[in-house]
């Protein structure tokens, strides 16, 4: 099994197959948002650690590179199966340092696992194409060839589904990897990379580096780096692709969200509220694919009000690892402050409370916080515009789907939408006009399965090409023609 964070103890770098103690002099401390209580620690990574890491990941890539495809992902199927085998310790280390609830923690795992699932199939995706008689006694062949080392770095609210957006099609392609994970929750990405280590990949060819911001503005311009991949919030993220962009990496960067469900007047309201209270609450509201503004349609406003009151309401606020718990704590005393602040400004602003978080019933200890649900908020309120991540949802009136829809797209944001509806012509409207990146009908979260790439639009999304699929293997390899021609004799 995946042991559990003893306390006291200290997250280190994995760097060339060893575990290695980072040089940075600073160090933070890991805590159990379920109980606030500090366990353990993590050591912040030096510029000659950094720089450590990257030569021995570059000097990995001049073998790893020239592997066989079918070599290649050998590691990967043993890889798989070591997750599978050891899901459920390596979920409980996770809902220890981050505090979602351990179903939603074996749901993040298993959406990995998919991820190398997918990668194992590089040697077919590779196949860039190849076209005889392009010319007069001309052939060409399109080669796709891996860039180098990449960086990846990863945000606290999914420490295992995020690394493994990138990891496997990095590696599979041919690529070596560092990964930078969340300080938060640092050693969900250790246990990840003792797997990693147990499933035998050549020394260097997968490694973590942890550390602050320095060590991500010293990663993702360092001259060893050849791509960036990076997941965050959208000032951050802005900052990373431009700051990367100009180091003249490639790079991928996820930013934030403000997702909006729709509620038409055709849809079945019952559904609809189970599947957006699920959305908006599900991790505690800390995820990029949640919805937290639900735009319904005048005709049917109060009665889907109604029974998304009651759904939130029976929800059980408590410890991820304890059975029964419907939602977690948030992540850290200082971001429930955050979403705190949220709250007295989505009162001040004069939305209507029909449900108070801060008057349920949760544990005294830990950062915990039940579901708020805002009614009638003005489209142009801070709740309604502004990403919170948090429990936090707003109720938007619209006077008919026309208006609906015009609502949506006013957002800066382009991560996800949601319709719920009976009505064929409505869905294929929304498919067609809603600016986002991953649409859903009738689905609370539009998440996308491994074998499609992850969208995002607008401010939620800063490159090309994104995670996961196809994208992800054009992203992580170069595409090199190759012409031949031999002329007669």
């Amino acid at each position: 099994m995946v042991e559990p964070i003893a306390d006291g103890e200290v997250a280190h770098n994995y760097v060339a197959g060893e575990w290695r103690e980072a040089g940075g002099g600073e160090s933070q401390a890991v805590t159990n948002p379920a109980t606030g209580e500090e366990i353990a620690s993590v050591s912040f990574s030096s510029a000659d650690d950094e720089d450590e890491a990257v030569a021995l990941a570059n000097e990995a890539f001049e073998t790893w590179s020239s592997t066989a495809v079918e070599e290649r992902i050998q590691p990967l199927f043993r890889f798989k199966q070591l997750l599978e085998e050891h899901q459920e310790s390596l979920a409980e280390v996770l809902v220890t340092e981050h505090g979602k609830t351990k179903a939603e923690a074996m749901g993040e795992i298993r959406r990995g696992i998919e991820n190398v699932e997918v990668a194992c199939g590089i040697p077919t995706m590779m196949q860039a194409g190849h076209l005889p008689h392009a010319a007069p006694n001309i052939d060409e062949t399109a080669v796709r060839q891996p860039l180098g080392t990449v960086v990846a770095v990863t945000p606290f609210n999914f420490p295992a589904m995020i690394p493994l957006w990138f990891l496997p099609y990095a590696v599979a392609t041919g690529n070596t990897f560092v990964l930078k994970p969340s300080e938060r929750d640092p050693f969900t990405a250790n246990r990840i990379a003792a797997l990693v280590d147990e499933a035998g990949f050549p020394d260097g060819v997968v490694n973590v580096v942890h550390g602050g911001p320095d060590t991500v503005n010293r990663l993702i311009t360092h001259d060893g780096i050849e791509a960036v991949s990076f997941v965050g919030s959208t000032p951050i993220a802005q900052h990373v692709y431009e700051t990367a962009a100009g180091a003249g990496k490639r790079v991928q960067a996820q930013g934030g969200a403000k997702n909006h469900v729709v509620v038409s007047a055709n849809s079945d309201l019952q559904f609809a509220a189970e599947q957006t209270c699920s959305s908006a609450f599900a991790n505690a509201g800390q995820r990029c694919l949640a919805n937290p503004v639900a735009v319904v349609e005048d005709e049917v406003y109060d009665e889907f009000a109604e029974l998304l009151v009651a759904e939130a309401e029976s929800m059980e606020i408590g410890p991820g690892l304890e059975e029964g718990t419907d939602m977690g704590p948030l992540v850290s005393g200082p971001h429930r402050d955050s979403v705190l602040e949220y709250v007295e400004t989505g009162v001040e602003e004069g939305g209507e409370l029909l449900l108070d978080g801060r008057d349920q019933e949760v544990p005294e200890a830990g950062y915990h916080l039940g579901p708020t649900v805002f009614g009638d908020v003005d489209p142009d309120a801070t709740i309604a515009r502004e990403e919170i991540f948090g429990p936090v949802l707003a109720l938007i009136r619209a006077e008919d789907f026309d208006d609906a829809l015009s609502l949506v797209n006013r957002s800066q944001f382009g991560n996800a939408a949601s319709l719920f509806t009976s009505d064929g012509g409505e869905a294929r409207r929304f498919r067609l006009e809603i600016d986002a990146g991953n649409v859903g009908v009738n689905v609370g979260t539009a998440a996308a399965m491994a074998f499609f790439h992850f969208g995002g639009d607008k401010d939620s999304f800063f490159g090309d090409l994104h995670a996961q699929g196809d994208d992800a293997v054009r992203f992580y390899t170069d595409e090199t023609v190759y012409i031949e021609r031999w002329p007669d004799n």
